[in-house]
């Protein structure tokens, strides 16, 4: 692709900063705080969707009694926790490469504002990203494409003309949904099968490995 005609969105959350687990474990100490625990096992596997479909599908009809209360207590238990933040290896080195081979950046999010400012302090990229979205910009997360949309629209590119990086389903569905080519990393907890049979053009370990063979990936290939 001719990177002067081309974007990468890329998700934050297990793609570029190592947040997954902690997500997980607020999420665990947040239902069983509401008197709704629920196996870790299940909250892993609907990490990187919607809240509202995350809480759907793990509280069942008990969501729309206790998730408000379950949605806050994570928020407070993660915010608490964000000092163990920490970048993913090679996720700068990325960024900065691509932004400087001319490809436009976009970080294509639904965190909400206060944690996207966290994830953005704790990415330090400079001036390596055009464009950023936040749960600000649409009313439904991942596996739903808003998000991808939106970041389209930022970017300035048709659909074709993009690439979504994500680690987890949600995030290959979302972009399968809006028409955009995918890449698919391992560090979120998926498996490789996983993120192909989801849709996703190549699978990678993580943003470092994605780097090292970028010439080959479907960011530089038709």
């Amino acid at each position: 692709m001719n990177p002067d005609q081309t974007a990468v969105l890329f998700d934050i959350d297990g793609t570029l900063v190592d947040s997954n687990y902690l997500h997980i474990d607020a999420w665990d100490r947040a239902f069983a705080s509401v008197g709704h625990p629920v196996d870790v096992w299940r909250i892993h596997r609907a990490i990187g969707m919607d809240s509202g479909k995350l809480l759907e599908r793990l509280l069942g009809d008990d969501a729309h009694e206790v998730g408000d209360a379950a949605k806050d207590e994570h928020s407070r238990l993660y915010l608490a926790e964000t000092d163990r933040l920490r970048a993913i290896a090679g996720a700068r080195d990325l960024l900065h490469d691509l932004s400087a081979k001319g490809y436009r950046v976009v970080l294509a999010t639904s965190a909400p504002q206060d944690e996207l400012d966290i994830l953005l302090s704790v990415l330090d990229l400079g001036e390596s990203v055009d464009a950023v979205t936040s749960s600000e910009d649409v009313g439904t997360a991942k596996p739903d494409p808003d998000i991808i949309g939106v970041a389209l629209d930022k970017a300035g590119v048709p659909a074709e003309r993009a690439v979504m990086v994500g680690d987890s389903v949600w995030d290959i569905a979302a972009a399968q949904r809006a028409g955009v080519r995918s890449i698919g990393l391992l560090s979120g907890g998926f498996g490789r099968e996983e993120l192909l049979s989801a849709g996703a053009a190549a699978v990678y370990d993580d943003v470092d490995d994605l780097h090292r063979n970028l010439g080959s990936s479907p960011v530089a290939t038709e």
